[in-house]
């Protein structure tokens, strides 16, 4: 199959519902097509953060248009995962280009432009008088904690229950808005922009606005039910399917690509693959939106725990390979400020962060996957070289190249670049 919108061929699109069912003709279409195109290796791509399937689309052209000629002789397919995921629109995307609201916003970090707002009540179906609420508060600010515990009130109820598969690990893994006083959340989430703010140049006259940080409240529960819905749809999703290819195609050769929760929800496919099957030869994560103990068999704070994908790395016939940068304000900053807020009473923002918080609430795009013993750690440029181990994790430092973007989610976008293909070929060891 060749889809004109992205630019390789053969391609194939699968798409899946929040609960992890799947398009059943396009399953069939890529379980009878791959081996009537003589395919040796699929490469399966998922998009984390999105709002629409042409912006997936646009993402998987870009990221796949270099491997025809880094694997000239190679008999390539490619697939392109589809799953219910939104983004908030004020968040740059490097090379892509912003939406016309928020291009056109006066202030695009304050409120929520009309394109937000829309992928908001599509990922909340039936909630679309709280959404307007909820926009309607971030543009008036009433004054006093009565507005914001109103907020927060109102952002509860955005969620159709807790997402199945939060947890990476045993911990509770639960948003700040979840829990504790959301007035000091909010001003948290504040203070927190306001040092990426400086740390950026920009001069501060005033305190931190809480509603400032009322809208990174929301943004953060809205991707704590991407996160959950990213592990069901891997899990019961993807991971069938790739037994059902095994079984048809036994001799494709998989290599899962993810992006933000996107790796979250190849990592979990290895959950849901059916045992025996042996043809995923490589899994290459980018700026993974998940916790960096996923994949350990004892947590260093609680040893007789463990992560909930404890030893998956062992599914993949070939290394398991974790893209981390510093510059992804996205998991370097918010992500473990979310993830353990609401039981934290001590003043953390900027940098003061990871020294508060410590380690134990880490994402794996921020600093690679923790806790597995043999865990290999390399620059890009090494691993590149042929230093690229043949089985195991691998953590490869790739702020070299992932390094543009802009508040509040930093790099965490900026994956489209030649040197990451290299890598996934390499990592596969594809031609």
């Amino acid at each position: 199959m060749t889809d004109p919108g992205a630019g390789v061929t053969p391609y194939w699109e699968l798409t899946f519902d929040a609960d992890g069912d799947g398009d059943g003709r396009e399953r069939d279409r890529l379980l009878t097509q791959v081996t009537e195109h003589g395919v040796r290796d699929l490469i399966v791509f998922s998009h984390g953060w999105n709002n629409d399937r042409s912006g997936a689309t646009a993402l998987y052209r870009r990221f796949f248009a270099p491997f025809p000629r880094l694997a000239p002789k190679a008999r390539l397919g490619y697939a392109g995962v589809i799953w219910p995921s939104m983004r908030f629109s004020d968040e740059p995307i490097p090379d892509f280009p912003a939406s016309v609201a928020a291009a056109e916003a006066v202030a695009p970090l304050r409120g929520l432009d009309e394109d937000t707002r829309r992928a908001l009540s599509r990922t909340f179906p039936g909630r679309t008088e709280v959404v307007d609420r909820l926009a309607r508060m971030l543009d008036e600010r009433p004054d006093g904690a009565a507005g914001l515990t109103e907020f927060c009130r109102l952002a509860r109820l955005l969620p159709d229950g807790e997402p199945a598969g939060t947890a990476d690990t045993d911990e509770s893994g639960e948003p700040a808005v979840s829990g504790g006083d959301p007035v000091a959340a909010c001003e948290r989430f504040a203070e927190a922009l306001a040092a990426l703010d400086t740390a950026g140049g920009a001069a501060r006259f005033s305190l931190p606005n809480p509603w400032d940080g009322a809208k990174e409240l929301l943004r953060q529960l809205t991707y704590h039910q991407m996160k959950g819905r990213a592990g069901t749809v891997g899990e019961r999703g993807l991971g069938p399917l790739l037994g059902r290819l095994a079984a048809v195609a036994p001799g494709v050769r998989v290599h899962l690509v993810g992006h933000s929760f996107g790796g979250r929800l190849v990592a979990f496919a290895l959950r849901g693959l059916p045992e025996g099957v042996d043809t995923v030869k490589s899994v290459t994560l980018l700026q993974g939106a998940f916790s960096h103990y996923a994949f350990t068999a004892r947590l260093p704070h609680a040893p007789e725990r463990a992560g909930t994908l404890r030893d998956r790395q062992r599914r993949v016939d070939g290394p398991l390979v974790c893209c981390y940068s510093h510059f992804d304000t996205a998991l370097g900053t918010f992500y473990p400020l979310a993830s353990r807020l609401a039981g934290d009473d001590r003043s953390c923002v900027g940098s003061e962060i990871a020294a508060v918080l410590g380690p134990r609430w880490g994402a794996l795009g921020h600093d690679g996957a923790q806790g597995v013993p043999g865990t290999a750690r390399l620059d890009l440029a090494a691993a590149l070289s042929g230093a690229l181990p043949a089985s195991g994790c691998v953590n490869v430092d790739a702020a070299s190249v992932v390094r543009r973007g802009g508040a509040p989610t930093g790099a965490h976008s900026d994956i489209v670049h030649p040197e990451l293909a290299r890598l996934v070929v390499a990592a596969g060891r594809i031609g």
